[in-house]
């Protein structure tokens, strides 16, 4: 009998897609080719309802058979003073009379869907309140409940692991918006608590046991997979040409890229400053949602106090620099994924100065799609790009701006990481990955496939990097 596996939906049900929703889908695809049955539990705004029929559309659209505000406030009410009953799981019946094509791209693998009506906003204020996790029911018990996120939810009469990405609100935690003391004493919490811990890289890995107290017997490093549709990552060049220059007026391999959150952590300010000091004749092109302080991280975009000029015809005065700047630097609030791809293929490089990162999925992606990368060289990102990237130190903008030089007047080196990206990126692939979860979940008690566990199956791929001095590769 297949091992019946639930994870949540947490992120999977938010509107823009994060790199922990790629996590928790990807996982959710991966369990699935290993034989498990796969159960989803989401916490949207969908409030129970007899009809099947309300059910699955209030999935898709929570403002759908919503109670009274009364009656909602009163339910509520009860399960929050009441937490000891537990929150009971509600099927979502998924029979394709709601057309779906639209979330395609955002729905996991799944054998079942599973809804409690705001999960994870009354477990917030559970927590909040009474220090403890929220305890749920599934109808239907699995072998492992599998949090892709540590959110204070806790399922009775399974076994409960979480993953931990990263511990930035406490390593960085002038970056974040987090209410750190809250978030240190969750994390304590789960770690205290929780079955085991899963985290997504060796930096994390130590972080959660030094910063957290956590056994080291107890938290499993099983890295991510670097997954992006065939059809996409491989669409022939021309078409990918077309897609660059048809919808943004770019060149191919004419133009630097950076995707991804526009905040504090990404580093996005030291790294314009540092490629406007590089000299580069390409523009660069800033892909990402403007995010907390973004206009702090873009400021170099928007400030010259000192010259001012009017445009021809009139109109609002704008300075000589932000005329210079938008020239030369493109800001896309958005992009969709289709052409994200091609925009990554056809840029002469990637840059990633992250200050910290607990995989770095962006930088494995670009290098797999041949893409030469520059990141940092903290966190996590040494171990994951190896020696297939130009690593810099990403407090030192001169150390980012040699690094910009480098990529830009040196087409050996392009080439050099052109050819050995792909091939890092491929120790991230899925099947290392499925590997590595055979091996976390089977120390658990449960068998994925009928796989024995394999010796040796999470080690961790070799951590040498590329390091820049003075404008070339070390």
């Amino acid at each position: 009998m297949a091992p019946r596996i639930t994870i949540d939906g947490y992120n999977l049900g938010l509107e823009q897609g994060t790199g922990v929703a790629t996590y928790a889908r990807n996982l959710s695809f991966r369990l699935g080719a290993m034989g498990a049955e796969v159960d989803v539990l989401y916490g949207t705004r969908a409030s129970p309802a007899k009809d099947p029929l309300i059910r699955e559309i209030a999935f898709f659209d929570g403002r759908v058979g919503a109670p009274s505000k009364p009656g909602r406030m009163i339910r509520t009410f009860r399960r929050l003073v009441l937490p000891m009953i537990g929150n009971k799981a509600e099927p979502v019946p998924m029979t394709g009379r709601v057309i779906t094509r639209t979330f395609d791209a955002r729905l996991p693998h799944y054998d079942r869907l599973w809804n409690i009506e705001e999960l994870f906003s009354l477990s917030a204020n559970h927590f909040k309140w009474h220090y403890e996790r929220l305890k749920v029911r599934l109808p239907e018990r699995p072998d492992i409940m599998h949090w892709t996120y540590p959110v204070p939810v806790v399922a009775r009469g399974t076994r409960n692991i979480y993953t931990l990405h990263d511990l930035v609100p406490l390593r960085l935690p002038y970056t974040t918006l987090d209410h750190k003391r809250r978030y240190l004493r969750l994390n304590r919490l789960l770690v205290r608590e929780a079955d085991h811990i899963v985290t997504v890289s060796e930096a994390s890995r130590q972080d959660i046991i030094n910063l957290l107290g956590c056994p080291p017997e107890k938290v499993t490093n099983t890295y991510q997979s670097v997954e992006l549709p065939a059809k996409l990552a491989r669409k022939p060049e021309p078409e990918a040409r077309d897609d660059v220059m048809g919808s943004f007026g770019l060149e191919w391999k004419g133009y630097y890229l950076f995707f991804g959150a526009i905040e504090p952590k990404k580093n996005v300010g030291r790294m314009i400053e540092a490629y406007l000091a590089s000299g580069t004749e390409l523009p660069l092109v800033i892909v990402g949602k403007q995010a907390w302080k973004s206009q702090e991280e873009l400021r170099l975009l928007y400030e010259d106090h000192q010259r001012w000029m009017l445009p021809q015809g009139g109109g609002e005065p704008q300075t000589l620099m932000q005329r210079k700047l938008r020239d030369r630097i493109v800001l896309l609030d958005y992009a969709p994924f289709r052409l994200l791809l091609s925009l990554i293929r056809g840029a002469r490089a990637a840059l990633f100065p992250s200050l910290y990162e607990g995989f770095g999925l962006p930088a494995l992606e670009a290098m797999s799609l041949g893409t030469p990368v520059l990141t940092s060289n903290t966190s996590s990102l040494p171990e994951v790009v190896g020696d297939a990237a130009v690593t810099v130190d990403p407090y030192d903008v001169r150390a980012i701006t040699e690094g910009i030089r480098a990529l830009d007047g040196q087409p050996e080196l392009r080439e050099h990481l052109a050819m050995v990206g792909p091939q890092r990126a491929a120790l991230f692939s899925a099947e290392h990955y499925e590997r590595r979860l055979t091996d976390l979940y089977a120390r658990l008690g449960v068998r994925l496939d009928g796989a024995p566990a394999r010796a040796g199956a999470a080690a961790a791929p070799a951590a040498a990097s590329r390091t820049l001095a003075s404008g070339r590769a070390a």
